[in-house]
């Protein structure tokens, strides 16, 4: 019995001590935006993975160690955060492929990167023609940030001169038939709610979700969708 609960026991604690780490760092960890963040995914993961499940080892080391990379990782922010040359050398630079229209080969050979691979980027970007491409930059995180010339840049508004509205985030009002009472203040109000379903003819339980999008426009989706034959895909 005992063989069955100990590892019971410790995974729970070492999931909750995994979903406490995230909420603390995890915007970090996540983003998976420099060399050192990523590397701390991994070894996190190892380290939960071992806490939950080799019994083998003794579980205060482990979480000791634990709590050390943390604190290293955190210190490591707060350095980076305060000092650019330190956040240089511990997160990297973009690499330049595409200058001025050039493709820099030596560049290329550095970061160990084929045409094709550049390609294969520029495609996900919507660019088929490389001649479209003014400056071209390898992040550190692996993605390509474009900057295409002057006459192939997509037209703006200002650009054809029309008129530039500002525009809100959009604002939930009910997710599963219940009202997002933090959300549900100033002009959207409980008051003005239940007023713009009652001419609606709907009633709160029956909303799935309603949100108010950028433009000020009330989205509104029912539990009950009323479609003959649904796609039934996820």
């Amino acid at each position: 019995m005992e063989d069955t609960i100990i590892p019971i026991l410790r995974t729970g604690f070492s999931f909750m001590l995994l979903i406490l780490v995230t909420l603390a760092i995890g915007k970090h960890i996540n983003s998976h935006k420099n060399h050192y963040s990523f590397a701390l995914s991994v070894t996190i993961g190892s380290f939960i993975a071992n806490m939950g499940f080799d019994t083998n080892l003794k579980f205060k080391e482990m979480l000791i160690s634990f709590l050390v990379l943390v604190l290293m990782f955190y210190l490591f922010m707060v350095l980076s955060s305060r000092s650019r040359g330190f956040r240089r050398w511990l997160s990297g630079r973009p690499t330049v492929l595409i200058e001025k229209g050039k493709l820099l080969d030596k560049n290329m050979k550095k970061v160990k990167f084929s045409i094709d691979d550049l390609n294969q980027l520029l495609r996900e970007k919507d660019i088929f023609n490389i001649f479209e491409v003014e400056y071209a930059l390898l992040e550190v995180n692996g993605e390509l940030s474009i900057l295409k010339k002057t006459p192939f840049k997509n037209v703006i508004n200002k650009d054809l001169n029309l008129p530039i509205s500002s525009e809100a985030l959009p604002v939930e009002l009910i997710m599963d038939g219940e009202i997002i009472q933090k959300n549900a203040t100033g002009i959207y109000n409980r008051e003005w709610i239940e007023a713009e379903f009652k001419r609606r003819n709907l009633r709160i339980e029956e909303i799935y979700y309603a949100v108010v999008n950028s433009n000020g426009y009330l989205f509104v989706d029912k539990y009950e969708d009323k479609l003959i034959s649904p796609t039934d895909v996820e």
